[in-house]
């Protein structure tokens, strides 16, 4: 089943409906994302690769696109962000790597 197109910066039409309709949850997801992101030392270019690399390991296709936006906001270069994919083909095999690749590219051509 081929990806859906997803625009670098536009955000998708279900996440923009669940702020929308639960805005209370929304918020407190927000919030918790901002306290997990300013606990540590990591620098946001880092934390990006990190999250972008844990959608991948998930295989959340939806996560691999959000989080390949947030790279691509961090600073991180679309070659920085395919070469993280690419790592991860001895943990979780070829046709994974190739299936977040496709995801990837969904944000990066656009």
């Amino acid at each position: 089943m081929p990806s859906k197109t997803v625009r670098r910066g536009k955000l998708p039409k279900r996440f923009l409906q669940f702020q929308k309709e639960h805005p209370a949850v929304y918020r407190a997801y927000k919030q918790l994302g901002e306290a997990i992101h300013g606990a540590g030392p990591l620098n946001r270019r880092t934390r990006a690769l990190i999250g972008l690399a844990i959608a991948i390991g998930a295989r959340h296709e939806g996560a691999v696109h959000s989080h390949a936006r947030k790279a691509l906001e961090a600073g991180v270069t679309p070659a920085e962000v395919r070469h993280a994919v690419l790592l991860s083909v001895t943990t979780l095999g070829f046709p994974n790597m190739m299936a977040a690749l496709s995801w990837v590219d969904d944000v990066l051509d656009q």
